[in-house]
């Protein structure tokens, strides 16, 4: 992936066209808050409090000085928005948003002429109407919170291991050296949801990433702990609002 220094680089806002390499990508941080998304590749960006997946048509808001890793199971070509405190009002954590058809159009434009371009003229003005379009972009539910708790870390990676694991909370906490009540309190304290609600987000994620491969639907199910796909195909398109095949498509 292409390192963009911050302190040479030109305005306050600009789009940068990148490049992600196939595997996990290097923990760093960013003097600028950063909108990283790939038009037709899946990514993950990784922080110490947890992942956020964007498909195609969705990006990850990544804050100014937030360490993190961006990474991708294909080669991805990137196009990233960065963004000065000062010249807008960026989210203050990590989340995914919708990236709409004229703002997909509007930052491939500016990806073009890159960090160097005028104060004025049309290149200025398409900076300008990207600015605009920054609050009218919807947040989309595809995030995980990752847990302090060494021992609900320990269940937490062995469920992103195998996503399609069967184990019940009591098997993984036994495993975990907690007791299933502590495990269920912790998973809620420290992540905001239920162990079942956590799962299941931690599989659609997982999910999303494999259908960005060209898998099936049905095999994707399956990988993922689904033995009934149109429930899975039912979470899907309550997160995304379509159906794999069309979102995909």
């Amino acid at each position: 992936m292409n390192v963009i220094d911050p302190e040479v680089a030109g305005g306050a806002i600009f789009v940068m066209a990148e490049r992600c390499l196939a595997g996990e990508g290097i923990w760093h941080t960013d003097a600028r808050a950063r909108l990283v998304g790939a038009r037709d590749r899946v990514l993950t960006v990784r922080t110490e409090a947890g992942m956020w997946v964007a498909p195609p048509k969705c990006a990850v808001w990544v804050p100014a000085g937030a360490l993190h890793r961006v990474s991708c199971a294909m080669d991805a070509a990137l196009r990233t928005l960065y963004v000065d405190g000062d010249a807008a009002p960026v989210p203050a954590q990590c989340c995914v948003v919708a990236i709409d058809p004229l703002t997909d159009a509007l930052l491939t434009a500016a990806a073009e002429f890159g960090a160097d371009h005028p104060a004025e003229g049309p290149q200025a003005r398409i900076v300008s109407v990207i600015l605009d379009r920054l609050p009218e972009l919807a947040p989309v539910p595809l995030a995980l919170n990752w847990p302090k708790d060494l021992r609900i870390q320990h269940m937490a990676n062995a469920l992103l291991a195998n996503p399609a694991r069967p184990d019940v909370l009591d098997d993984l906490a036994e495993d975990a050296s907690v007791t299933a009540r502590t495990a269920a309190r912790l998973f809620v304290k420290e992540t905001g949801l239920t162990f079942g609600q956590w799962r299941q987000q931690m599989r659609l994620l997982c999910a999303l990433t494999r259908l960005g491969h060209g898998a099936s639907v049905t095999q994707v199910a399956l990988e993922v702990g689904y033995n009934d796909v149109s429930s899975f195909i039912a979470v899907f398109r309550q997160a995304l609002g379509e159906t794999p095949a069309r979102y995909f498509r």
